[in-house]
């Protein structure tokens, strides 16, 4: 980095500017226009469709949401145009990438980091130039500003003969991307020169090399983002080799993987080897592939490899079930979930569930774009009820979403003959990955695990540094018509919600330090049971839970039902030194709630700062949430507090303005060093005061059979519901068998019966089941089953499970 520097007074821009704009006259086409190349310009067709693409089309800019948005975009360009000020090693003062110690440690990822943030302005910058309605639709001065932008960045430190520093992403990926767009942007203001050095720069960083092997930091969505690099590279330099190799690398993406990073055929997304990722990585993934496969369709290089299929079919089987009401589930969001508030020059940007949940949703409608028709009506559909019953974050506000994803959008919810399509009801397992979805016409749930090969947590770069418990257990629920919109987790949840109490936990008090563990999902349990059965509708799960860093151990189960979720703890035993807790629930009442909190009909913890103990309680109930059902009774903590910190206390970038919000906990204290301590609770997400205490007294609804160390299992009598987890051979009711495994079995009303058989610990190689009920025939059975006797009793015998990937293994019966 030897560029001389650049002064850039305001005087002297304005003057450059008024002087480039009295020589040439302005003339920006629309983002729907034609391709200014004959009709054979295949090139100029794909850099119109780009353009389209990156804009938008069909809206109109005097109309809301659209007349808001893109003035305050126009604002923001600006004060970004006006702030600059280039200078060796930088564009802006406030965002330095000139290294002086060029590596790649930590603060050099912190100077490459600034690199990408340039360009980021400087596309703003340019989209603010060719938007309409932005204040500076074609000004002069916005141009020439983009342009020497343009130079300055190239000259200084994107450039062929630039060595790469700190983090390769910013390198490969993040700058190249905003580059190119640039240049299709800014396509006929700028000089062959200019065209040829960005080229050129893009081939140093990006070669060919980088998609020669599906291997290392080319997997996954960074395998998109490859590719999408090197296809504009190759539309804009006219080079039909760059395109086709672009489309041929996104071919390793889409057949399924049984390791490491990809798409799981149970629907599990992985990236970073460890960590569930459908809700941040699966978006960029599903943003790549929905933009290349709309640039691409129909040209010489349409993506026509039969494996596209795959991905076609990850809507509904891997996006779909994370999705609700508008947003998707942070348990599959990684590190992401740390950034909420995001200060940038002039504007703060609100990161949550909802707004990366409108971004999957959007790329679902462009992906529909390129699918069948059936597909793409039924996605249709399903994304116009995922946003109409979005009550937290209207999405036509234009909050969450950029102008062309808007446009896409707006257009959906404007026609009348898409019907909004309610969310599938049942229950989903992902054992790739360690979560479980469930719904049911009276909530959403899901769950959080983690186990030698799936992550407690991921931090890295200075994120997510309190995220050290989010996958012990950690149980999300969303109730039909909940009082917070579906914004339970999304209102400033991460950065003041007790990192130590997060909901289904079960954990040591043991201090942590920042990033405990190690980054990048370094930090996983010794263990490999994690995992359950489903039929489809209820489900057993169940985590052989360690703690990070802590000596803790503790068998948990969790039951999905109709109307409620009965989860179980047992033999849980740490000697840390330190308190252990399992919490029951921590909800939080927002900005200034003051939910009434019951335990057996009387008002508990009433006034913040309250912390208050029960012994013997049967029930509990928490206006506008949920209540909670004690088997037995149970020695019950509850605590109101106000609790206030700021995003940038949990992630080094974010804002640090403090954020303050009430929460409600309910937790059993185990003390300190307990040994095989336990728990039971049943948790009914929407139900009323009144309707919890009828469960709490109707002793036949449901029994826990039992809850140890070496069993977890409960009855359902209403239902025809029997579950239980085996942690070791043994009997539990009316089942026996001889190995670990997690076994449901439910009769219906029709005189059949499902038995379904799983093994988490995928270590099974031979197991016999009895269950001592009178069974007419078998009717259906995996070929996992190598025998299957009915009569007086059913005994089935299986061969080996452990190449069944932890998945349900489902056997129908009819009764006798």
């Amino acid at each position: 980095m030897t560029s001389p520097s650049l002064p850039w007074s305001r005087r002297a821009f304005l003057a450059t500017s008024a002087a480039v704009g009295a020589a040439l006259t302005v003339g920006v086409p629309g983002p729907a226009a034609a391709a200014d190349a004959s009709a054979d310009d295949e090139f100029a067709a794909l850099r119109a469709k780009w353009r389209a693409l990156y804009l938008g089309e069909g809206f109109s800019p005097t109309a809301e949401p659209f007349k808001s948005k893109l003035a305050a975009f126009g604002t923001q360009a600006r004060a970004w145009r006006d702030a600059m000020a280039p200078a060796t090693g930088s564009l802006w003062p406030d965002a330095v990438f000139g290294d002086p110690d060029p590596d790649t440690d930590t603060e050099s990822f912190a100077y490459s980091e600034k690199i990408q943030t340039s360009y980021e302005r400087v596309r703003s910058m340019a989209e603010a130039f060719c938007q309409p309605g932005t204040g500076l639709t074609g000004d002069a001065s916005l141009r020439t500003a983009v342009l020497t932008a343009v130079d300055h960045l190239g000259a200084q430190v994107y450039n062929a003969s630039q060595k790469q520093y700190g983090n390769w992403y910013n390198f490969q990926i993040g700058a190249p991307q905003r580059l190119l767009d640039i240049c299709v942007l800014m396509y006929e203001h700028l000089s062959a020169a200019q065209l040829t050095a960005a080229i050129e720069a893009v081939d140093h960083f990006v070669p060919d090399s980088l998609v020669a092997s599906y291997s290392g930091t080319s997997t996954g969505a960074n395998r998109i983002d490859l590719c999408r690099v090197l296809a504009l590279r190759g539309v804009l330099g006219g080079t039909a080799a760059k395109i086709a190799l672009a489309r041929d690398a996104v071919s390793p993406v889409f057949p399924y993987v049984t390791s490491g990073d990809g798409l799981y055929a149970d629907g599990s997304l992985i990236q970073h080897t460890y960590v569930p990722y459908t809700g941040s990585y699966g978006a960029v993934l599903i943003d790549g592939l929905s933009r290349l496969f709309a640039l691409l369709g129909g040209s010489t290089w349409a993506i026509t490899d039969s494996g596209r299929q795959i991905f076609l079919d990850s809507v509904e089987a891997a996006y779909a079930p994370f999705l609700h009401d508008g947003l998707v589930m942070d348990n599959v969001a990684g590190r992401a979930i740390s950034r909420g508030l995001v200060a940038t020059d002039t504007l703060k940007v609100q990161q949550d569930d909802h707004s990366r949940g409108h971004g999957i949703i959007a790329s679902i409608l462009l992906l529909g774009q390129g699918a069948s028709a059936e597909e793409n009506a039924r996605w249709s559909a399903l994304a116009k009820g995922w946003f109409t019953r979005d009550r937290y974050s209207e999405v036509t506000s234009g909050r969450t979403l950029g102008v062309a994803a808007l446009s896409r959008v707006t257009a959906l919810l404007g026609d009348a003959g898409v019907k909004a399509a309610a969310e599938p009801a049942g229950h989903r397992l992902f054992p790739s990955m360690a979560r479980a979805t469930h719904r049911s016409n009276r909530f959403t749930a899901s769950l959080s695990m983690a186990s030698k090969a799936i992550t407690f947590y991921e931090n890295g770069n200075g994120e997510n540094i309190h995220g050290w418990h989010t996958g012990s257990g950690m149980l999300y629920w969303w109730a039909a018509g909940d009082s917070a919109g579906g914004g339970q987790y999304s209102d400033g949840f991460w950065p003041t919600v007790d990192p130590y109490r997060l909901p289904g936990t079960t954990v040591s008090r043991k201090a942590l330090a920042d990033g405990e563990g190690g980054t990048w999902g370094a930090a996983r349990p010794a263990t490999t049971w994690v995992g359950g059965t489903t039929d489809g509708t209820y489900a057993a799960v169940a985590q052989d839970t360690r703690g990070l860093s802590s000596t803790l151990r503790a068998k948990k189960a969790w039951f999905f039902l109709d109307d409620a979720v009965v989860c179980l703890g047992a033999g849980i035993t740490s000697t840390d030194g330190a308190g252990v807790e399992s919490v029951v629930d921590t909800r939080s009442l927002g900005i200034s709630g003051t939910a009434r909190l019951t335990v057996d009909g009387r008002t508990r913890a009433a006034a913040l700062g309250s912390n208050t103990s029960v012994q013997g309680a049967r029930w509990a109930h928490l206006a506008g949430h949920g209540g909670y059902v004690f088997p037995g009774g149970a020695a019950l903590t509850a605590l109101r507090e106000e609790r206030t910190a700021t995003w940038q206390s949990i992630n080094g970038g974010g804002s640090a303005d403090p954020v303050t919000r009430r929460y409600v906990t309910l937790l059993t204290d185990h003390g300190t060093d307990p040994a095989d301590a336990s728990y039971a609770y049943v948790l009914l997400p929407g139900a009323s005061e009144a309707r919890t205490a009828a469960r709490a007294a109707d002793r036949d609804w449901a029994e826990v059979t039992v809850n140890s160390p070496v069993r977890q299992g409960i009855r359902v009598p209403s239902l025809g519901l029997v579950s239980a987890v085996f942690w070791e051979p043994g009997t539990v009711g009316p089942v026996t068998v001889d190995a670990p495994l997690v076994v449901q079995i439910r009769e219906r009303r029709d005189g059949t019966a499902t038995v379904c058989v799983s093994d988490p610990n995928r270590s099974v190689k031979a197991a016999t089941l009895v269950w001592r009920r009178p069974v007419a025939s078998v009717t259906s059975k995996p070929g996992s089953v190598t025998g299957a006797t009915p009569g007086r009793e059913l005994t089935l015998t299986f061969g080996d499970l452990g190449g069944t990937g932890g998945q349900t293994q489902k056997v129908t019966v009819k009764l006798a």
